[in-house]
């Protein structure tokens, strides 16, 4: 094996020192503070990372809210057209009902109209029919003189005109 010798030793030893003084002078401060400049990057990032969370899961709390209020006001305007329609549907069968009892009173008041129409009608058919029927008789019965004079006596007698 070989053994170092005391000036190798020496040298080495000299020439690590400048070097670790020579970092510590000009690249421990540097490399420390970029260092510790990554770390607050990483620190603020991370931060940054819960905020947005946070942040996220407000508008996400903000967003069922308004989802909860949306659905409650379709409810209200749903209850409220059902409202609204029932209404109008209600609306819609008294003025309905109104007209067909309007009609029906209408056609009542016609048909009454119309019925004493046709028992006038009747009562004056029946009354010439009467009439003729009994010219016609009459006609027969009295085709002479004698039984003309004989008729006429009786309704005189008969109806108090002495």
């Amino acid at each position: 094996m070989i053994e170092p010798g005391i000036g190798l030793l020496f040298w080495m030893t000299l020439t690590f020192a400048i070097l670790v003084f020579l970092l510590a002078k000009f690249a421990w401060k540097p490399i420390l503070g970029a260092i510790n400049e990554r770390e607050v990057t990483i620190v603020d990032s991370l931060n940054q990372a819960k905020l947005a969370r946070q942040e996220v899961e407000n508008l996400k709390a903000e967003n069922d809210i308004i989802i909860r209020e949306a659905k409650v006001e379709r409810d209200n305007i749903l209850k409220e057209a059902r409202d609204i329609k029932d209404r109008i549907v209600g609306e819609a069968k008294d003025v309905a009902k109104a007209e067909g009892d309007k009609m029906l009173e209408n056609a009542r008041q016609t048909i009454q109209a119309e019925k004493a129409a046709a028992v006038a009608d009747i009562k004056s058919q029946i009354g010439v029919l009467s009439v003729n029927i009994a010219e016609s008789i009459l006609k027969e019965k009295l085709d002479n003189d004698g039984a003309q004079d004989a008729l006429v006596a009786n309704i005189l007698n008969t109806s108090n005109l002495n």
